[in-house]
């Protein structure tokens, strides 16, 4: 097993995470992702963004899903909204087969390997989803990132990630051994919430994008999230 290394977290970690780098091959990735799913189960992961979706979305709706992983995100919304039109990109070619492989035909979910800046649709999506996937960018990249949703998300963006916190920090290493997840999920879930933020720098990274409080609002959720959506 690799040691996480000793840290504060006063700070941000920047230690890189492993599971994009050094999984042995396609199915050690897809047990890793299928992990993850299952994390965010336990976790109450998609709670948030369902119950936001909920009091804006109507039966025909677009969503597009920012590094949409297993695509589990996009499984949730479609168990509620059959007539969406869904939407998950992500930069791993791995990552976008196996969502497919675990998605099926029958959902009718789209999903693309590419890099989402990059991405140029016809038309502006309704709503921008994205979970876990902001701790993996410098602060100067969210700040872009906050920049760019308004501009792309017609009707609104919500974003969920991890609270870096003492509890979870040392906590979920004992639940991850405990459910006998994949060994990069034990390991890159506690550099994940090193790698999070606190309510003082998300509320810096909207001001530093010019997001005011009447626009965009911070909520916490148990157990330790922090969600920045649209008001």
């Amino acid at each position: 097993m690799t040691l996480i290394r000793p840290m504060g977290l006063a700070q941000r970690s920047t230690q890189p995470e492993r599971m994009d780098t050094d999984c042995a091959d396609f199915e050690d990735y897809r047990r890793c992702l299928r992990d993850l799913s299952r994390v965010n189960v336990v976790t109450l992961t998609h709670r948030p963004m369902l119950s936001w979706l909920g009091k804006r979305a109507n039966n025909d709706f677009s969503v597009l899903d920012i590094a949409c992983g297993h695509g589990d995100a996009l499984r949730k919304i479609r168990s509620r909204f059959p007539h969406a039109r869904l939407t998950g990109i992500d930069l791993n070619p791995w990552a976008t087969a196996a969502a497919r492989d675990a998605a099926g035909d029958a959902a009718g979910i789209e999903f693309i390997n590419g890099d989402a800046f990059a991405y140029r649709p016809e038309h502006k999506f309704d709503f921008i989803i994205t979970s876990q996937f902001t701790h993996h960018l410098t602060d100067d990249q969210v700040v872009s990132f906050l920049r760019w949703l308004p501009d792309n998300a017609a009707r609104g963006w919500f974003i969920s990630d991890l609270h870096r916190h003492v509890l979870p920090y040392y906590g979920f290493p004992l639940l991850a051994r405990i459910a006998r997840w994949h060994r990069f999920v034990r390991e890159d879930g506690q550099i994940s919430i090193a790698r999070s933020f606190i309510r003082a720098e998300w509320e810096g990274l909207l001001r530093r994008a010019g997001i005011t409080e009447q626009q965009a609002k911070i909520a916490w959720y148990v157990p330790f999230r922090l969600c920045v959506a649209t008001r």
